[in-house]
């Protein structure tokens, strides 16, 4: 993108310390069309897992549609590393919810999964019909598609967050520690480090302070308040609930909302938890659960729609659709009330100056987080030998171009296939 296609403010060159975000657009008539038209175009397309996601969401809606820029998503990710839940889904709910308010956010989050979502129910109607999904090649392709759209993101990103030599060290040290030290308390920890080493660093050099949000009446913090208390609530009050009553329905509920209450880390990490739910308590067995798995390999959207498989499948009673919507809401219901609960207060905190200081920092090592996922596992998984680098590379440069993200991954997962058979 050339400075003059970028607004105004972002076209301007930065300046060391200025951090100041472009204002994310308010939300217009007919806004909850074009959100369920954007997210249920990127939950169809969306392959290659949470960190290929972020990269699919900053080409839609910063680079392309300029809802907001660089700074201020790579605020709303660093938002989202720090709470648990599925990081992608909760920025896409913050997303929806900065377009259009709650009624954008949940609109935004269910386009965004029931692509997946509704092929994951289909496919626990015919579980044996599939196959082994291992090897296929077309999905290998889309794996070589997420190489490419993260490795955008990444560069993108980078330019835009990365502007002195400070921010540069930042975020190799974030990769750095990341690649030397896996898992989600050394993201946690070195997205932190970022922030502090931002505030000694450009606390005295912000130039420009962010304007708050327009103030919204108490009410409107009161009910994030609120959510942050039901969150919490919850969290405390079905495992209880569950000892007392021994209902199905009520231990179904508890063990998917633990589930998504207790993930950092990325959508991989809550296998081992729902496992833990559905296989010891005889609800599937591991070659169900497994089988589940692998089909959700292959599909756009969250991770986290694995859960409307397992309640398919699991299935006593209800209708097998409806016990995956079912646990489906309860494992994105703890996102959904953390993000709502912390946003408002998150814009308020921008603002200040002080805090753009330390989000300058944890910018920056937002960017090294997604260099250190570029490499381990998105180019260890998805690269094998130097045809697959040449096509990611045709891919990247695609991109680059202005090819449309879609056409791409369609691209790739034929290249994928013909790799295959070459």
């Amino acid at each position: 993108m050339t400075p003059a296609e970028l607004p105004d403010d972002a076209a301007r060159p930065a300046r060391q310390g200025d951090t100041a975000p472009v204002e994310p657009h308010r939300a217009t008539p007919g806004g909850l069309a074009e959100v369920a038209w954007v997210f249920l175009k990127l939950g169809c397309l969306s392959f290659g897992g949470p960190i290929a996601h972020l990269g699919y969401l900053r080409a839609e809606l910063v680079v392309k549609r300029q809802w907001l820029d660089d700074a201020h998503y790579g605020d709303l990710v660093a938002l989202c590393q720090f709470l648990p839940g599925p990081a992608s889904s909760q920025v896409v709910f913050a997303l929806g919810m900065q377009r259009a308010g709650l009624a954008g956010a949940l609109l935004a989050s269910a386009c965004f999964t029931f692509p997946s979502a509704l092929a994951m129910i289909g496919f626990a109607y015919g579980v044996d019909a599939f196959g082994d999904l291992h090897g296929a090649g077309w999905l290998h392709g889309l794996k070589l598609a997420a190489v490419a759209v993260v490795a955008q993101a990444v560069w993108g990103m980078g330019k835009k967050l990365c502007t002195d030599r400070a921010r540069v060290t930042l975020c190799l040290a974030s990769a750095a520690v990341l690649l030397a030290v896996p898992g989600a308390v050394t993201q946690i920890a070195v997205l932190a480090a970022g922030g502090l080493a931002g505030f000694g660093l450009y606390r005295h050099t912000i130039t420009t302070a962010a304007r708050p949000p327009p103030e919204r009446g108490r009410g409107h913090h009161v009910a994030a308040a609120a959510a942050l208390v039901v969150f919490v609530a919850l969290l405390v009050a079905l495992p209880a609930l569950r000892s007392a009553t021994e209902n199905r329905a009520v231990a179904t509920f508890d063990g998917f909302y633990r589930s998504g209450s207790l993930v950092f880390g990325g959508g991989h990490v809550v296998l081992p938890l729902l496992r833990t739910e559905v296989v010891p308590h005889g609800w599937l067995t591991d070659d169900q659960f497994l089988a589940g798995y692998g089909a959700a390999q292959a599909l756009p959207g969250p991770l986290f729609a694995f859960a409307a498989y397992l309640g398919a499948a699991m299935s006593s009673g209800a209708p097998g659709w409806l016990h995956g919507l079912f646990c489906l809401l309860a494992i994105f219901l703890p996102a959904w009330l953390l993000v709502g609960g912390a946003l408002p207060f998150w814009h308020r905190l921008r603002a200040k100056r002080w805090a753009q200081a330390a989000l300058a920092g944890a910018n920056a090592s937002v960017v090294g987080v997604l260099l250190a996922a570029l490499y381990n596992p998105v180019f260890t998984e998805g690269v094998r030998d130097q045809r697959d680098v040449v096509a990611a590379l045709v891919a990247f440069g695609l991109l680059e171009h202005r090819a449309p993200p879609w056409l791409v991954v369609l691209g790739m997962a034929a290249t994928g296939q013909w790799l295959l058979h070459a």
